[in-house]
């Protein structure tokens, strides 16, 4: 899976109307539908121990067009560089 694939591989007609479908739903506040019966409830002890995994700070060069193709997606672009690292790292291949 590439980078490109990730962020500029159109939504067909299908996926537009299930995403509207759920923005609407959500911007309502319908969730009147969503069976929570078979999640079990968490525990005080679980609740104290649940964390995000630390991130850490890491300064890295890239090239200027590739900066350039990240912002064009607007903010956030550390987060996409994380998700783009993150789904290459999970096809378990090794880069050279």
């Amino acid at each position: 899976m590439s980078a490109e694939s990730i962020f500029s591989k159109p939504l067909d007609k299908k996926q537009k109307a299930a995403l509207t479908r759920i923005a609407k739903r959500q911007a309502a506040g319908d969730d009147w539908r969503i069976d929570f019966s078979d999640i079990p409830e968490l525990t005080a002890e679980q609740l104290r121990k649940a964390r995000r995994t630390p991130k850490i700070l890491v300064a890295a060069r890239i090239d200027r067009d590739v900066y350039d193709w990240l912002k064009e997606y607007g903010e956030g672009y550390s987060t996409r560089i994380n998700a783009i690292l993150r789904a290459v790292m999970s096809t378990g291949k090794r880069i050279a």
